[in-house]
């Protein structure tokens, strides 16, 4: 497995490499702005670009726009983002195609080498990996607003326990035995019970599983 890092920082890059190559990871390149990060993953096409969110040239969230711009480009590449703080805007944004090979950590879980390259090769291998900190973040938003799971119909949670596993439209229609379609209908009709409207600010395949697991 190859891997692009995106950080700015010296030492934490540094600290990277030698974490990653100590578990047998290949460090294909790193970067240290967002246009190199850029450059470098369209260069290497890694399974994995891991980045630090704030990077320059702007130092704002720089990092998370190179990634988003990477996985539009290559949607096969996983993305891992680092960030000191939660924000989050920052994982809805991560999680807006509502496919998996995406994680969202703090810095400071990088300290446990062992858990966190056992992240990597998760999100590079297709899964989602978010912080715990950030799934609190999450389901408290979602506690403090009205549920509605309770108003589902079976097959309705059935089909979003799938969305809240990770899977697809696709995968949904085909673990269920239905139509694709249907399943668009399915979560369009979720989005109604439980009162997410459509908005700019919002992910609402995201509040939704939220929601769920709040309950």
């Amino acid at each position: 497995m190859r891997v692009v890092i995106g950080e700015d920082e010296a030492l934490l890059r540094e600290g990277l490499v030698l974490l990653l190559s100590g578990a047998g990871i290949e460090v294909a390149a790193v970067a240290g702005d967002a246009d190199a990060l850029v450059a470098e993953a369209t260069e290497h096409a890694p399974e994995i670009v891991i980045a630090d969110i704030r990077m320059p040239p702007q130092r704002a969230d720089d990092g998370l726009r190179a990634a988003l711009a990477i996985r539009r480009d290559r949607p096969q590449i996983a993305i891992m983002l680092l960030s000191q703080y939660v924000h989050r805007r920052y994982a809805l944004e991560l999680l807006g195609d509502g496919f998996g090979g995406v994680g969202y950590l703090l810095k400071q879980r990088v300290a446990d080498g062992r858990s966190f390259c056992g992240d990597v090769r998760q999100v590079a291998a297709g899964g989602t990996v978010l912080d715990p900190e950030v799934v609190s973040v999450m389901m408290t938003r979602a506690r403090r607003e009205q549920r509605g799971v309770e108003r589902l119909t079976p097959r309705q949670l059935e089909v979003l326990s799938l969305v809240a596993a990770g899977r697809s439209n696709l995968a949904v229609a085909r673990t269920l035995v239905i139509s694709e379609k249907a399943v668009v209908s399915h979560v369009s009709r979720i989005y109604e019970q439980l009162g997410l409207p459509d908005s700019p600010d919002d992910h609402r395949r995201v509040l939704a599983v939220a929601r769920y697991l709040a309950c």
